[in-house]
C-alpha cells in the first residue's frame, strides 16, 4: 500500500526491539528518513542493516537513554540536526513497571518519568518545528485500560492518553495530529519474559484473546504508519487498541 509519504522524516524511540523496531523498518520501507533512538547502539546498527538489505531509506542512529534529566530535549536536537526537520514522532520507548504492595516513591517516580514525563517533554520539544512546517504526526505507544494488577506504568500511560487528547485539540489547527495505540499481547522481549514458553503464551491466548494468538509487531506497526501518513489527515485524538479483540468494552 502506498501511504503517500513524500520527503518525510521521523524520529522513532525504542527502535531497537519489538514494536519500535517494526515501525522504524516499516517507515523506512515507505521512503521515510528515520532517526532511530534507543540505548543499545549495536542493536540499532543491526536494524539499520536490515533496512538497507530490504531496500529502505538509509536511517540515522541515535544512541539515547531517555531517563536522565534533559535527555528528551537533547534527543530532539540531535534528531533535528540529523534530519533537518522532524515530521513524525513515534513515542515507543517505555516499559512495564509491576509493583508489590503500594510500591515506593522512587519506583513510582521512575515509572512516571520514563512512561509519561519524557514522552511529554520530547513531544513539546519537537512541536514548534512541526508548527513551523504546518504538518506533523505524533503517535504514542501506550498500554491497557484494563489493569489486572498494580503497575506504575499503567498510571503513566493513562496520563499519556489524557494529555494526548487535550494536546490534539490544541494542535489540530496547525496540521498536527496525535494518537495513542494500546498494544495487547504483541511479541517482544518484554512479552517473552512474561510468557517464556509457547505453552504459557497459548494458555493466555485461549483464555483471553478472541483471535487465540499473540500479535506480531508488524501488525501494530501497520496502524502506526497509517496514522502517521497523509492518508489519516482527518483523524486525531484517538486511543486505539491492537489486541486481537482482548479489550472487553464497547467504549
Amino acid at each position: 500500500m502506498n501511504f503517500e509519504f513524500s520527503n518525510h522524516t521521523a524520529l522513532v524511540t525504542g527502535a531497537s526491539q519489538g514494536i519500535g523496531r517494526a515501525i522504524a523498518k516499516g517507515l523506512a520501507a515507505q521512503g521515510v528518513k528515520v532517526a532511530m533512538a534507543a540505548r543499545r547502539k549495536a542493536v540499532l546498527e543491526e536494524v539499520a542493516a536490515e533496512i538497507r538489505k530490504a531496500g529502505g531509506t538509509e536511517p540515522v542512529i541515535i544512541e539515547a537513554d531517555l531517563y536522565p534529566g534533559g535527555a528528551s530535549e537533547t534527543l530532539a536536537q540531535k534528531a533535528l540536526d540529523a534530519l533537518g526537520h522532524v515530521d513524525i514522532l513515534m513515542n515507543s520507548a517505555g516499559g512495564s513497571r509491576p509493583l508489590t504492595d503500594a510500591g515506593t516513591k522512587e519506583q513510582w517516580m521512575e515509572a512516571l518519568t520514563l512512561n509519561f514525563l519524557r514522552i511529554r517533554e520530547l513531544t513539546h520539544a519537537l512541536v514548534p518545528n512541526m508548527q513551523e512546517r504546518g504538518w506533523g504526526r505524533i503517535v504514542n505507544l501506550t498500554g491497557t485500560s484494563e489493569p489486572r494488577m498494580l503497575n506504575a506504568a499503567f498510571s503513566a500511560k493513562a496520563a499519556v492518553h489524557v494529555w494526548s487528547k487535550g494536546l490534539s485539540r490544541e494542535l489540530a489547527k496547525d496540521g498536527i495530529t496525535i494518537h495513542c495505540i494500546q498494544p495487547g499481547r504483541i511479541r517482544s522481549e518484554q512479552i517473552k519474559k512474561r510468557y517464556p514458553t509457547l505453552e504459557a503464551e497459548l494458555e493466555f491466548a485461549r483464555e483471553e484473546i478472541p483471535m487465540g494468538r499473540f500479535g506480531e509487531p508488524e501488525e501494530l506497526a501497520n496502524l502506526a504508519i497509517f496514522l502517521a501518513s497523509p492518508l489519516a489527515s482527518y483523524m486525531t485524538g484517538t486511543v486505539i487498541p491492537v489486541d486481537g479483540g482482548m479489550y472487553r468494552y464497547a467504549f
